[in-house]
């Protein structure tokens, strides 16, 4: 655990951020859990991490006098190498994002600021950087493939979401349950404009460190195509293309990214490649929603992904999942299966969106009992409730 206050260092040329963050952030500061400097532009932020050398984070805006963001991003890992990097963006500014990511950003917020998502950005952030020092700490005394293992699996689980939206017409729910061979799961939800949702799930291909770091890229690039336009399929598409130019490992994943609209109760979804989402009713009853013919991203270029729209009504019930779940294995070699997906409602109709992920996994693990996990589980639902609920 950490002994020490995290140390931010906040860098933009606006004066009026800094009293704002001191204000909005007084809880944190006062219980010992962040501490700040602020810096106005990349000159002084550069000379702050040599004075302060023990900064755990830089918050950086990217437009700023003298030196911009994007070059003190290269600037650095000169200085530390394990400084993790948030980067402030304007709304949709795609370009700027892809070299802020590219240039070691670990993740990032638009502007105008919602200091919301702002704390969840910052505290996922540093959630990876203590697995990741962690991992680094205990790197000496184990094996190297050992070594491996763990340094994946604290790189997975570091970035999935801990904190998830809802209100009185929905909620949102996800986990995931990794193997001890681990692979490449992971799941995201976005905030999108105009109070819409975006949920997204995936799988990568192959296992280790490769993977997770190649699930850690895509995660990243979908964010921030998500964050660019208003059509899971151009998000996908845009994902794809990035993905496909500098993929020198061969390696792909399959992704199902979707809209909610808590307004409309409308669902947008495009599947690249992944396993159909299942839709339960109030009643129990259920069904698989129609793929929308899109591949795995990062095999071909000028791919298209088509998205598709349901209509959402009162108590339905919608979850994303990778098959992890429909090919968990029983002793006898049986597979849980679609089928056995279906059962788990039937008689027994979820009554919220945690409910539901808990009976999908009771159900898998029931169904298994001491065989050996063999690959992730994974879940993300989403729920519009009943009108008055």
């Amino acid at each position: 655990m950490n002994k020490r206050p995290y140390r931010i260092l906040v860098v933009d040329d606006e004066p009026d951020l800094e009293p704002l963050i001191l204000q909005r952030m007084r809880r944190k500061i006062r219980s010992g859990s962040y501490s700040f400097e602020f810096a106005r532009n990349g000159v002084e932020a550069l000379e702050m991490l040599n004075i302060h050398q023990d900064i755990d984070m830089v918050v950086s805006d990217i437009n700023m006098p003298q030196m911009d963001g994007l070059t003190l991003l290269e600037q650095i890992p000169k200085v530390d190498p394990d400084i993790r990097s948030i980067i402030i963006s304007a709304y949709g500014d795609m370009k700027n994002i892809r070299t802020a990511m590219n240039r070691g950003a670990f993740d990032f917020v638009t502007k105008p600021l919602d200091f919301e998502d702002l704390q969840v950005t910052i505290d996922r952030t540093l959630r990876h950087l203590e697995e990741w020092r962690e991992a680094l700490a205990s790197r000496d005394k184990l094996v190297a493939l050992q070594n491996e293992l763990d340094v994946a699996s604290s790189t997975q689980q570091s970035i999935l979401p801990k904190v998830f939206p809802s209100s009185s017409s929905y909620q949102v729910f996800g986990h995931m349950e990794p193997a001890r061979n681990v692979g490449g799961d992971f799941f995201d939800v976005i905030r999108l404009d105009r109070g819409q949702v975006g949920l997204a799930i995936a799988d990568v291909s192959d296992k280790g460190v490769p993977a997770a770091l190649f699930m850690m890229s895509s995660r990243t690039l979908l964010k921030g195509a998500a964050i660019g336009t208003v059509d899971p399929g151009e998000a996908l598409q845009e994902v794809n293309e990035l993905l496909y130019e500098e993929n020198e490992t061969l390696m792909f994943v399959t992704v199902l990214y979707s809209i909610y609209n808590p307004e409309t109760g409308r669902l947008t979804y495009s599947n690249g490649g992944h396993d159909a989402p299942m839709l339960v009713r109030p009643d129990g009853s259920s069904e698989l929603l129609p793929l929308t013919g899109g591949v795995a991203l990062g095999i071909a270029p000028d791919i298209e992904y088509p998205s598709h729209t349901v209509q959402l009504e009162p108590g339905d019930t919608v979850m994303l999942y990778t098959d992890g779940i429909t090919e968990a294995m029983n002793g006898d070699g049986e597979q849980f299966g679609v089928e056995r997906m279906h059962e788990v409602f039937a008689e027994s109709p979820p009554e919220n969106s945690e409910q539901a992920l808990k009976a999908m996994f009771d159900a898998v693990r029931n169904f298994v009992g001491d065989t050996p996990q063999s690959d992730d589980i994974t879940c993300l639902v989403v729920r519009r409730d009943e009108v008055g609920s």
